[in-house]
This record gives structure tokens, C-alpha cells and sequence, in this order.
């Protein structure tokens, strides 16, 4: 297994990446640049990580490709393609999205998201997505999400199965699957039941917690790791097990203090249940 997160210092080539990396002792990271990267500027950064034994986790495609606006959805896929074709470039694990909205926020609920018709929408967009790039290293994926395609493992693999492409497979997110008291009070067995299901798919992880105040009706709360009920010895233990090297990244956090306090609360975790975040002997 692998940690990673975002990095507030500013950088200016492979070498002072590489650096900041070190500094926070991470083994994964976010892409490290944009799609207009030339090929050179990409070349050095995969050679530098590799012999740093660093992992690039994942690429970034976050757009709405199911937008109700035609404009908005076109310029969304071919989005999606040109972050696809940057993480098959700097071998990425993933290129990540998530599904989208049939509303017009980008990532909110609207009354059609958990629909047949918005399934089958979801299934011809990655289709169009992966097969207008045809990545040979990396794999695109989908972020679960409390209220659109996938929402639960089973959702997700009833779309791996209907998009049937070798390159689609699986970005997790257990906290934004965790949409109800059920989930949030029995999260461990929800989170080995999640891992059993989409274990050979899973290519990269975000990490956070959630809590749940009593205001009535439901309220759940992103929080940062080690603040929320979300059991970090259960998810460790389950992503550790798998035979993939996987990253888990933090995300969202507001400073590069709470980063540190949630690195630190992850790393005491980790080294409690015996598990090592400086990556599998293979890579």
C-alpha cells in the first residue's frame, strides 16, 4: 500500500516534485502536470519516479459528461479523452471522473441520476470515452457517489459489466458511498463487502472520514481522517490484502496542517495493524 496527497508547495520540474514528495514521505501522487505537457516534460517525470519508487495514483478528469448541455457534455468527453490520453502517457494507474449529473451541477443530485435511462447514458459515455483513446497502460474509472452511478459495488460492477471494456475499472471512495445511518453505524462489514466485490478493479483510493450529527433528518459530514466514525483499521487491513499495489489519497483537506494531522493519524493506524505505506516489493 501507498500514501499520497496533494502537494501546497510550488514546483517547477520533475526534480523539485520528487523532493516534495520526499518531504511528506509520500509513495503515491497526483499527476504532477496538464495535458499540454510535452512529451519530454512527461518522459523525465516517469523516469524520476520510477527510480524513486514513486507511484502516480491518478489523473484528474472531473467534468460532467452527462450535462444537460449539449455544449457542456461534448467539451466534458473530450475532456475526459485528453486526461485519459495524459494518464496512459505517464503510465497513471487511473484517470478518474465521476459519472456525472443529468442536472446542472456538475456533481449534485438530480431526479434522473438513478434512472435506467441515465445508466445506459453512463455506459455509452465511457464507451465513447475509453474507446476514442484505447489506453494501453492506465485504465479510466469512476468515483463513486452518494447520489449518481455507481453507488454501491453492486451498481459498479453491474457497469463493468455493461461497459465491457478491459480498460474501465474501479476508483473507491468508501466515504461517498457511505449515503445512510445503515452504511455509517455497519461501516466495517460495508467496507469488506465493498472491497470483496470490486477488489480485482480497484486501482487507486481516496481516503477520508464522515461523521453523522443528529439533525434531524440524516446529515452526513465529510471529515478529515481520524475525526469520523469511518473504521481506518478494517479499510487498511482490506485494501493491504489485495494483491495490487494500492495508493490511498487524502483529499480536501484546507491546509497543509490538517494534511499532517491526517498523514500522522493514517500512519499511526498503518503501523498498528502492521502495514507498510512505502509500496509491494514488485514495484
Amino acid at each position: 500500500m501507498r500514501l499520497g496527497g496533494p502537494l501546497f508547495e510550488k514546483y517547477n520540474n520533475p526534480e523539485e516534485w520528487v523532493q516534495y514528495l520526499k518531504k511528506h514521505n509520500y509513495t503515491a501522487a497526483y499527476c504532477p502536470v496538464d495535458n499540454s505537457a510535452s512529451d519530454d516534460l512527461i518522459e523525465a517525470y516517469v523516469d524520476l519516479a520510477k527510480r524513486e519508487n514513486i507511484v502516480i495514483a491518478e489523473v484528474g478528469a472531473w467534468s460532467n459528461p452527462l450535462s444537460p448541455d449539449i455544449s457542456i457534455r461534448r467539451s466534458a468527453i473530450e475532456f475526459c479523452q485528453k486526461q485519459l490520453y495524459l494518464a496512459d502517457r505517464i503510465s497513471a494507474l487511473c484517470c478518474v471522473n465521476i459519472a456525472g449529473s443529468r442536472g446542472e451541477k456538475w456533481d449534485g443530485p438530480h431526479p434522473l441520476d438513478l434512472t435506467e435511462e441515465t445508466f445506459e447514458m453512463i455506459v455509452d459515455t465511457v464507451r465513447t470515452i475509453i474507446d476514442g483513446v484505447n489506453p494501453i497502460h492506465t485504465f479510466y474509472a469512476l468515483e463513486p457517489m452518494p447520489w449518481m452511478y455507481p453507488d454501491s459495488a453492486d451498481s459498479y460492477l453491474d457497469l463493468i459489466r455493461a461497459i465491457d471494456r478491459k480498460h474501465f475499472a474501479v476508483h473507491l471512495d468508501i466515504v461517498n458511498l457511505i449515503n445512510s445511518p445503515e452504511r455509517y453505524f455497519n461501516n466495517i462489514s460495508f467496507i469488506k463487502e465493498t472491497v470483496r466485490k470490486l477488489g480485482p478493479y480497484i486501482k487507486s483510493c481516496h481516503v477520508k472520514d464522515v461523521t453523522m450529527s443528529d439533525t434531524f433528518i440524516v446529515h452526513l459530514s465529510e471529515v478529515q481522517p481520524g475525526l469520523g466514525r469511518l473504521d481506518y483499521r478494517t479499510l487498511l487491513k482490506e485494501l493491504d490484502g489485495l494483491p495490487q499495489d494500492v495508493p490511498i489519497m487524502m483529499e480536501h483537506l484546507h491546509s497543509d496542517e490538517e494534511y499532517r494531522n491526517a498523514e500522522s493519524y493514517i500512519r499511526s493506524v498503518a503501523k498498528e495493524v502492521g502495514i507498510s505505506l512505502e509500496g509491494k516489493t514488485e514495484h
